[in-house]
């Protein structure tokens, strides 16, 4: 029973980080691909982007329900899996900001922009935002990449300190 829960965190994590690398690589594929219609690129990838988000939440409440359990079961000690607990939540804050603010934002960006950001000028008001938020976004998805970086390491140290 120990090994299966230690497992399924280890899926939680592998699931969102593993998209959080291979995002951008996706991204940057749509984009030379479709290098001539950016609108439409920028479409796919917005919409894998929202993918991921329900992903790394869905992994996110699996990995911190996991780690809450665990210490009950023996499989490791309270003490050493609280900060695992707090970037993981830390980590949803953020994918949750990412889904719930900057996207919506950066959309209705685009609309007011006249539907396709790239065809404003440079100088428009909306575009300007959309690029700030775009930078924020990709702020975000790295911090949240550390995150789990950082949480993986703990839980690995947990597992060291085990009960």
């Amino acid at each position: 029973m120990k090994t299966f829960l230690r497992t399924l965190l280890s899926l939680a994590l592998i699931v969102w980080l593993g998209a959080e690398i291979f995002f951008p690589i996706v991204a940057a594929i749509t984009f030379m691909t479709l290098q001539p219609d950016t609108h439409l690129a920028g479409s796919i990838v917005g919409h894998l982007l929202r993918i991921l988000h329900g992903m790394g939440l869905v992994s996110g409440m699996v990995a911190l329900g996991l780690l809450a359990i665990m210490p009950t079961l023996g499989v490791y000690k309270p003490r050493p899996v609280l900060l695992p607990m707090v970037l993981v939540v830390l980590m949803m804050a953020f994918t949750a900001y990412s889904q719930f603010g900057i996207l919506p934002a950066m959309e209705r960006d685009r609309i007011a922009a006249g539907g396709a950001i790239d065809a404003a000028p440079p100088t428009n008001p909306n575009r300007m935002d959309f690029d700030r938020l775009h930078k924020r976004s990709e702020h975000v998805e790295e911090l949240i990449l550390l995150l789990g970086i950082a949480t993986v390491a703990l839980v690995a140290h947990a597992e060291t300190t085990r009960a």
